[in-house]
């Protein structure tokens, strides 16, 4: 392959089927990639193995083929390669830039309700809306760490953010989409506001933010297409890609596609999918002219 070819690609989660929103990054992802004569690549990000299946799999590429949507290569599927996840996180914590914290999301929820009782105001949370993490357990001795692992404590594996900014400064990326106000351009990375984010868990060598990030290094990925509600995750991104040397894509972050109530389609929530519309009759064509193609 040209080293100067454009990569992009789609990366949906088999924990269910497409709907609308997944088929508009879909075609933008392809569409952008045969304009710039660039490759196209499909990834299964199925980490979750209680979630995702093989016959999701399946009816992914059922519903991108009926679109019209061809890929490359084979498709790359995470949960064969958490090798190379690990390997990435033993650098890391080689650097010291990863601990085990202990802490459920119980036990985080419980110190941040404690908090605001005691000092009448909420505590922080992250871009996604979860609790921020403490970092109680930062300072933990080694000793100590050992003893809870060995005896079976679950635990995940936090990036100290703190030390990770300190050594590497201000980062930021190209971005030729748009952010929720409107961010364009050079944009300046504000990791922080994630706090110790999990990098992995003591059952899964892995998490979304490591995986996508590795995965994208290894396939040689230049373009990262995706929708505006991951545009902040691009922060921790960085911060990953810059502490193990990795390159940096360009980024896209596209509109979303939403319900006649406002809200992102989501599968969770059982929006209709590709399958269920192409059912009731709606061709390709219908589909492509419904997301703007």
């Amino acid at each position: 392959m040209d080293d100067a070819q454009p990569v992009f690609r789609f990366a949906p989660s088999p924990n269910g089927e497409l709907h609308l929103g997944h088929a508009y990054s879909a075609l933008l992802n392809h569409h952008m990639a045969r304009e710039a004569g660039g490759r196209f690549l499909l990834r299964m990000e199925d980490i979750d193995r209680a979630r995702c299946s093989l016959e999701n799999e399946r009816r992914i590429e059922a519903d991108l083929h009926w679109l019209g949507v061809e890929w490359d290569e084979p498709p790359r599927r995470q949960s064969i390669h958490f090798a190379d996840y690990a390997a990435a996180l033993d650098a890391l914590i080689a650097e010291g830039l990863v601990y085990p914290a202990f802490m459920s999301r119980g036990a985080v929820r419980a110190f941040a309700e404690h908090y605001a009782e005691r000092e009448g105001r909420s505590w922080p949370r992250d871009p996604d809306g979860a609790l921020l993490y403490p970092g109680e357990e930062r300072g933990l001795g080694e000793v100590e760490r050992a003893e809870r692992i060995a005896e079976g404590e679950a635990f995940a594996w936090r990036l100290d953010m703190a030390s990770a900014l300190a050594r590497l400064g201000r980062l930021d990326w190209l971005e030729t989409g748009a952010g929720p106000e409107g961010e364009t351009g050079r944009v300046a990375a504000e990791p922080s506001r994630w706090g110790d984010v999990i990098l992995a868990r003591k059952e899964i060598p892995t998490s979304y933010h490591l995986a996508v990030v590795v995965d994208d290094a290894l396939q040689g990925v230049t373009h990262v297409v995706r929708g505006r509600d991951l545009f902040h995750s691009t922060s921790v991104h960085r911060v990953i890609q810059a502490l193990l040397g990795l390159p940096a894509p360009v980024y896209h972050h596209h509109d979303l596609i939403l319900g006649d109530d406002g809200r992102k389609l989501s599968k969770s929530a059982g929006d209709v999918s590709l399958k269920a519309l192409r059912e009731a009759g709606l061709t390709a064509a219908d589909i492509r002219r419904m997301v703007g193609f």
